[in-house]
């Protein structure tokens, strides 16, 4: 193994950029990764102690080596119980087998609680080698249990159903085009759930979702004799959304009672948001986060949950471009008349106290950073513990802030992506990183004392392979100013003076982030298939995409696909500037935004690109659903040079050299009808393209079928790009 510096180029590179390369060695390392193999997970780093974990409200730890549970403290672990061991029990007992302890969670020092495939869930003791039931899931979907009693809600078809000791409440609709229970708003503002339940157990909140008057979306299903249509309801920007409200099932009374979330029955008011529903630690209130339509303004909502009337309007946020809040709101332990709220009202996301009657006391975290989320509090909730990028735009640390000061200490000083648990007094906690060094690592650190103990150190599953040289450094935008960071994937024992084609990786849009000092910097093992078949595999995270504060990612607003492709251009002067990239093959590729992208630059820049390969691509975004092609785009009536302009419809007669189209016949996120009228688009110019469809597939390829995309792809390469 050895390292380099970033090669030298007319852009600056930023003190960060560091190379990670695996070069040959004493011992030959000429394995290369077939297709199939891209998709094996055991070639990513997963071996030795997994699944570590505290044990109840203790400082003692627990992890899984080798099936077999252990407990204890870091070089004083004790074999706790083995799979074969509970098996053994399991199968007297006449019930299924537990596969791994993946999921277990280790209650007391003689006590687990695991699940099993038949969604029966059980308690062991290990000591005295006894099983009881905790309790048997429901034979539903969304299947939501509440912790305390094991009380269960779950959907069936678009209905709810809640299970309280036994007795099952249903709250049923013939009405088709009413939904129950589920995720509403597509899954936008952090929605990924539709029942919530209170803190203990008293009631149950959930969503109710009138789709009616939302056009059908007529899929086909072509398996049928006869082909069959698989209408879903889908709204277009600029065109009818469904309605929200929101349901309070208490499980004393068994009654329902519907929140008052709306002024007036104006179109207006019933296609609010209703986003981040949060109950305060006295189940008295509901919070809602409620946001317009042009999700331009909000309302922090308080609701009272006897009454379902609107308690109070706690505070408001406006913002010119939009408003998008993915959490809800946070209450202190102990400190019930007080929580935090995250806002991206000073440009970067950070955390607001707030009292409970409305009054913000004080901005908590502050400067040139996101704080990304919230991890959890200490006992006496005096403490805070969030992860943030405040060390490295391309890393996620842990860090305790201090309520009372705001101070906020980093606890995971080691460069790369962290991922933290900490333990109920907030003394201890257990990160697992990995870094472009550092295929994984798991460590006990002291929050107060910063002692350091190793859990588990993987090395490298992949140390028998060629492997690729992996770069990350930064680059100027097409501003001028602004640092974009990017990696960098260069074959196996290059030759000096040899030119290598070069694929640009893009997704590009809101919410993502591809770059990051992560094992193999964020990027996958087909990325180092496609090196080790002598290719150079590069991607940027351009101005619009996530966590470098507001302004980076909104200033793509009403235009999405414009300053998106100039830096990217500038991602290509920056190759081209390197002396082993051949400019005369240059290919771009993508996925969804990725794939709008894809056919955006090689529309644009067809001297540049030989060849692309685009899949699930938006092509208009008149065409994309309302939550999100709204906040982003407007509506197509606000703004219609926007969507003029962005049309890639309106620039099919621009396409020069080969362009693969791929989508999924049943996509429900981004719909068939964009590539379809793509491709008509091209035959009315007399444009040549190529295109393929994945029967039966949504927005994406998985399964078996991935290996059959990649070698799709793959080939293209071959045929027309190498």
């Amino acid at each position: 193994m050895n390292y380099r510096n970033v090669l030298p180029s007319l852009f600056k590179v930023t003190a960060f950029a560091v190379v990670f390369a695996f070069s040959a060695s004493a011992v030959a390392q000429n394995l290369r990764l077939s297709i199939q193999q891209t998709m094996d997970y055991t070639l990513y780093p997963r071996s030795g102690v997994v699944a570590t974990q505290f044990v109840g409200n203790g400082n003692q730890i627990a992890y899984v080596k080798n099936d077999t549970l252990f407990i204890g403290t870091p070089g004083s672990m004790k074999k706790m119980i083995t799979v074969d061991e509970v098996n053994k029990v399991l199968h007297a007992a006449g019930e299924a087998e537990l596969r791994s302890f993946y999921g277990v969670e280790v209650l007391s020092d003689k006590e687990i609680r695991f699940s099993l495939s038949n969604r029966k869930c059980f308690v062991y003791n290990t000591r005295k080698r006894t099983l009881s039931m905790a309790y048997e899931g429901a034979d539903g979907e969304n299947v939501d249990i509440e912790p305390h009693g094991f009380q269960q809600a779950y959907t069936r078809d678009n209905n709810l159903y809640i299970n309280t000791n036994g007795k099952v409440f249903a709250i049923e609709d013939p009405n088709p085009g009413i939904v129950y229970g589920q995720p509403v708003h597509r899954h936008e503002f952090g929605i990924e759930k539709g029942t919530f339940w209170s803190p203990k157990g008293s009631y149950l909140a959930f969503y109710r979702m009138d789709e009616t008057m939302v056009t059908d979306y007529p899929l086909v299903n072509t398996n049928t004799r006869i082909a069959t249509t698989k209408p879903f309801k889908y709204p277009m920007a600029g065109m009818k959304s469904h309605e929200v409200t929101v349901g309070i099932y208490n499980t004393t009374t068994e009654k329902v009672t519907y929140l008052a979330t709306r002024k007036d029955e104006s179109v207006a008011e019933r296609e609010n948001y209703l986003t981040n529903l949060s109950w305060s630690p006295d189940e008295k209130y509901l919070y809602i986060a409620k946001i317009c339509r042009g999700q331009d303004h909000l309302w922090m909502e308080r609701y009272d949950v006897e009454t379902g009337k609107l308690d109070k309007v706690l505070f408001e946020e406006t913002n010119a471009h939009y408003i998008d809040p993915q959490e809800g709101v946070f209450f202190l332990p102990q400190h019930n008349d007080q929580f935090l709220w995250f806002s991206e009202r000073d440009g970067y996301k950070h955390l607001y106290l707030y009292n409970t009657d409305g009054t913000l006391v004080k901005q908590l975290t502050k400067g040139d950073f996101d704080v990304l989320s919230i991890i959890s509090f200490d006992a006496k909730g005096e403490n805070v513990f969030v992860y943030s990028n405040k060390q490295d735009p391309t890393g996620r640390y842990a860090y305790k802030v201090n309520v009372k000061s705001g101070e906020m200490t980093l606890l995971t000083p080691d460069p790369g992506t962290h991922t933290v648990t900490v333990n109920a007094s907030g003394t201890s906690i257990i990160d697992r990183f990995s870094s472009l060094t550092v295929p994984s690592r798991t460590l006990l650190r002291g929050v107060k004392n910063k002692s350091v103990s190793t859990i588990n150190d993987i090395t490298s599953p992949l140390a028998e392979y060629a492997m690729p040289g992996i770069e990350m450094g930064s680059i100027k935008a097409a501003d001028g100013t602004t640092d974009l960071y990017y990696r960098l994937i260069t074959p196996p024992n290059m030759k000096k003076g040899e030119k290598y084609p070069t694929l640009v990786y893009v997704y590009g849009g809101p919410h993502s982030q591809l770059v990051t000092n992560s094992w193999l910097g964020g990027g996958n093992l087909y990325f180092l298939f496609l090196a080790q078949q002598g290719y150079v595999v590069f991607t940027l995270d351009n101005r619009g995409t996530d966590n470098r504060g507001f302004a980076f990612e909104s200033c793509t607003h009403r235009h999405l696909g414009e300053i998106e492709m100039a830096d990217q251009m500038e991602g290509v002067k920056f190759l081209q500037s390197l002396p082993y990239v051949d400019k005369d093959r240059m290919g771009v590729e993508g996925w969804s935004f990725g794939g709008f992208m894809t056919i955006t630059m090689k529309l644009a820049h067809p001297d540049i690109f030989k060849v692309a390969c685009a899949g699930g691509p938006v092509i208009d975004w008149k065409w994309y659903e309302v939550m999100y092609g709204e906040r982003y785009m407007d509506t197509p009536d606000e703004n219609p040079e926007g969507y003029q302009n962005t049309s890639l419809v309106n620039k099919a007669g621009d396409l020069e050299g080969r362009l693969l189209v791929i989508h999924g016949a049943e996509d429900n996120t981004v719909v068939w009808q964009n590539s379809i009228e793509f491709i008509q688009a091209c035959i009315k110019k007399g444009k040549l393209v190529d295109y393929f469809i994945y029967p039966h597939h949504e927005h994406n390829v998985l399964g078996r079928d991935r290996v059959h995309l990649y070698n799709k792809m793959f080939q293209y390469y071959e045929d027309y790009l190498k």
